[in-house]
């Protein structure tokens, strides 16, 4: 199996901006130097983490979903990042996942930011998500999710868990260790992509996207400034290490309910 390259986007967000957040990944995916197979971009990358979701929610049929497919399709790359989506008159935190072929797979934010009054406002997921990229296993996730190992746990289903967020600078060490203890507990590469800047309710996020091994040391991280960098994962070294330290084997059984 090849080495599976790993574009991370940390970016400012324009509030409730759809139209002019998507020209702005636009040029930033146009501009790209190094060959890449996977771009994440942050959750709700299109408006910012608004609970504003009459007046900001699209379909699967409208402007954000095509522009996805028209990238992944243009540049022959697979993309990812979370929006609002409204169906069936519910409102969802939707996790995209569009490779280039246009068959796009997609996945409902499960935990909802109460905090945040997100529960007041969406309707949660109840499915996890796996897919594929270049033969390499991946369950990409949303921001609140992190918390919650249960959810997160590899039962040897991927090779890569995958965080994108709106996760704020004031809990930013919750952040950085759940990431690494995510990393470790699962014997999996993990990516977490945040945004930088602050929104249109004051709140500041410094970032700290990062990569991790299934050691939980970093690849990459950058906080408080806009980063798009690209980390190659291995996956022999990957495979490898879990020969050698086969601690998944006596993981408990659990159902989750």
């Amino acid at each position: 199996m090849r080495d599976l390259n790993v574009t991370l986007v940390q970016s400012h967000l324009q509030w409730q901006d759809a139209a002019a957040n998507r020209a702005h990944f636009s040029q930033i995916i146009a501009n790209l130097k190094q060959p890449t197979d996977l771009i994440v971009l942050p959750e709700m990358f299109t408006t910012g983490f608004t609970m504003n979701v009459a007046d900001q929610a699209e379909n699967m049929g409208d402007t954000s979903v095509a522009w996805l497919k028209q990238m992944a399709e243009t540049y022959n790359v697979t993309i990812t990042g979370s929006i609002i989506i409204t169906e069936d008159g519910q409102y969802y935190n939707r996790l995209i996942w569009m490779p280039p072929n246009g068959q796009v797979a997609y996945y409902n934010k499960r935990h909802l930011f109460r905090m945040g009054r997100e529960h007041e406002h969406y309707t949660p997921g109840q499915n996890r998500l796996i897919v594929s990229c270049h033969g390499w296993q991946i369950c990409p996730l949303v921001c609140y999710d992190l918390r919650f190992p249960v959810w997160s746990r590899n039962r040897q289903e991927y090779d890569l868990l995958l965080y994108v967020a709106n996760w704020p600078a004031r809990r930013r060490y919750a952040w950085q260790t759940l990431l690494k203890a995510r990393a470790i507990e699962n014997l999996s590469y993990v990516v977490g992509v945040n945004r930088v800047g602050d929104d249109g309710e004051g709140i500041h996020y410094s970032g700290d996207s990062a990569a991790l091994n299934y050691l939980g040391e970093e690849l990459v991280a950058q906080a408080d400034e806009p980063l798009i960098t690209t980390v190659s994962l291995n996956y022999e070294e990957l495979q490898n290490y879990r020969a050698r330290f086969p601690a998944h084997l006596d993981a408990d059984e659990f159902e989750l309910r």
